[in-house]
């Protein structure tokens, strides 16, 4: 009751009028392009307008008040409600530090001191308070499960009658917390810039004033060495703009970066994330492994995955599970199950649609964990990570919420010049990739466009026969409803400027995100199909072939009506692609669904290094007659 009765205090001495929000805070959007894309489930709640009337006979009490008492990273929490005047849109909030009154709201966000809200924070999650329960609106009775990661504070649970639109606080739980709330959680893995390197990045509490991170690791059965962790953060001010500035704005805690260096080429190791006390103790995760990368060009069995726009759901069925990314725990436990076929994943782009609810990229980044914990999860940057106005994206929307690449850039590593731009090369023994950031101009005579060439260019291809191009946005071919309403079936002005090179560097396949569903385009040309298989390519390089991976779980995206004749395959699901090079001669490609990892759509490529050598239509130099 103590707890009560100080949010009591604290919201009694705020402005007794109802806070008008600033018309410069946005709490959702609609993408101009998106059709039934769903809205960010915390966006619903205005959360600026909630008023206080707690009843002194309205209880909310959570269990057990101490979480990870065994070191887990995630835990469930039992809430017990009693409310004597329920009704069906009685909502109970996670709130996240368990503090959440107006005592937080930054004063220079709003106009002045009478303008500040009751609460200026979104909660981290919520449910219905008569979720599975039909005798709640009867008995004001019901014990709510909620599965809570460790976010580096304390948390409480709110109830509030009057639904999303004027939510009126009725009763604040006590507050509970994990054993240690600053532990490092949910490592990520990445390729570095070297072939023999691999980045570690981390989330914890600590700071470097309070403890040095380091990775400790080794081969089983050697001595482990330690390496050194950089650290960084980011705050409310580098965001630019609502809700990420305001409402949505989380501390996202402090990212550690080490970089695992000289390593034997596939080769497993294990390895475990650590922070060295002032004391001399050791914070420690638990242990992880890793199989490090194939020296470039090496000849041995090779498997990535592809597939952009997954999203994130919560799997105690909070945040109206289901209704906003329906597909992403199917995409990410399928891949799950399947890790030891599984050498690298790809996600281009639109990871987990926060749109500027920074506590959204702790829970993505917990969902992921088992991907990125054990193979290098490598990103690409989309629409709602960079897309803001006046802030350098090519296109000029709200879609990253006001965060402007800051947390993606930040909490997922790449091997990057600049991580700003989000463009850069990577090679994985037969592979070569480039990724291209669609947010920022790639069009001929830019930075970027000289970055792709070069990186096409790159590619040697008697090593690394395998040529893979990707970007978020659909800068090739598209049968998508919408980009066939703007008439030419892909990103205005993307194959344009794109599309003599891949065609000049014999690009094998370009993955694109951005349109939720799959396809695949045939090996095509200036419009044109250059090859008239569909499942099994041979012999010389003459068009590159294009698929849609989109489908990793956000809302899927509608079709036209009409086949273009380079459409080869289409399906309107959610799921990713596999790549499979047994050898320098010998790809095979598989688009699966997510629901069940079966095989819906495959094609092979068999060649030898002189069908890439081989000119075709604007792929060589025109030569001369000179002996």
């Amino acid at each position: 009751m103590a707890l009560l009765h100080y949010y009591y205090y604290l919201f009694s001495v705020a402005a007794a009028s109802l806070f008008i929000i600033n018309s410069d805070v946005v709490l959702g959007h609609i993408h101009p392009h998106h059709v039934n894309i769903g809205e960010q489930p915390l966006a619903k709640i205005a959360i600026h307008k909630a008023t206080l009337l707690l009843h002194e006979k309205a209880s909310v009490k959570a269990s057990p008040t101490v979480l990870g008492l065994k070191g887990e990273d995630t835990d469930w929490v039992s809430v017990d409600i009693d409310y004597p005047e329920p009704a069906d849109d009685d909502w109970l909030a996670v709130f996240s530090p368990a503090n959440f009154n107006s005592a937080i709201c930054p004063a220079e966000e709003y106009e002045s001191k009478y303008n500040v809200p009751y609460i200026c924070t979104a909660p981290i999650k919520y449910k219905l308070a008569n979720d599975s329960s039909s005798d709640y609106t009867k008995t004001g009775k019901n014990t709510l499960k909620f599965s809570l990661i460790n976010q580096r504070s304390d948390f409480a649970f709110a109830l509030f009658a009057g639904g999303f639109d004027k939510p009126i606080l009725k009763a604040v739980s006590n507050s509970i917390t994990f054993a240690n709330p600053k532990a490092p959680v949910f490592p990520r893995l990445a390729l570095g810039k070297s072939w023999d390197t691999m980045t570690v990045t981390w989330t914890s509490g600590y700071d470097i004033s309070e403890a040095v991170p380091f990775v400790q690791w080794g081969k089983k059965g050697e001595k482990f060495i330690k390496s050194p962790a950089g650290t960084l953060t980011f705050s409310r001010n580098d965001m630019c703009g609502a809700p990420a500035r305001s409402a949505g704005w989380r501390d996202p805690g402090f990212i550690h970066t080490s970089f695992l260096k000289e390593l034997w080429p596939n080769t497993v190791y294990y390895y475990r994330l650590g922070h060295l006390l002032s004391d001399g103790t050791t914070v420690w995760s638990k242990y992880n492994k890793f199989k490090s990368s194939p020296y470039p060009g090496q000849n041995s069995l090779q498997q990535v995955i592809v597939f952009g726009d997954m999203g994130k759901a919560e799997r105690d069925g909070s945040n109206e599970y289901a209704n906003y990314q329906p597909g992403c725990l199917n995409t990410t436990d399928t891949l799950a199950k399947d890790l030891d076929n599984i050498d690298i994943i790809f996600h281009i782009g639109d990871m987990p649609y926060a749109n500027g609810y920074i506590s959204q990229w702790d829970q993505f980044t917990a969902q992921v964990a088992p991907l990125t914990a054990n193979v290098p999860y490598m990103v690409a940057s989309g629409n709602h990570e960079r897309d803001w106005p006046n802030s350098g994206s090519f296109y000029d929307t709200t879609d990253s919420g006001g965060e402007c690449g800051v947390p993606a850039e930040t909490m997922y590593y790449v091997p990057a010049e600049n991580r700003a731009k989000y463009w850069y090369s990577a090679d994985y023994g037969m592979f070569h990739f480039c990724i291209a950031d669609s947010e920022h101009d790639w069009r001929e005579g830019t930075e970027q466009y000289k970055f792709i060439e070069k990186c096409l260019a790159s590619a040697d291809r008697q090593k690394q026969p395998w040529l893979i191009f990707a970007s978020h946005r659909v800068l090739s071919y598209s049968s998508n409803y919408w980009l066939g309403q703007e008439g030419s079936f892909e990103e205005p002005m993307g194959r344009a400027n794109l599309e003599k090179l891949w065609q000049k560097y014999r690009v094998d396949i370009g993955f694109f995100g951005h349109v939720h569903n799959y396809e695949r385009i045939c090996p095509i040309y200036q419009n044109q199909c250059v090859n008239d298989e569909k499942h099994h390519y041979s012999g010389m390089v003459n068009g590159t072939i294009h698929a849609i991976v989109g489908g990793g779980g956000s809302h899927l995206s509608d079709y036209s009506s009409m086949i273009p004749d380079w459409s080869l395959f289409r399906d309107r699901d959610y799921g990713f692609v596999k790549l499979t090079a047994f050898n320098h001669s010998s790809l095979l490609y598989e688009y699966k669904r997510s629901s069940d990892g079966e095989v819906y759509d495959s094609f092979t490529i068999s060649r030898d290094y002189r069908d890439v050598l081989g000119c075709v239509h604007d792929s060589c130099a025109k030569t001369t007659l000179a002996e």
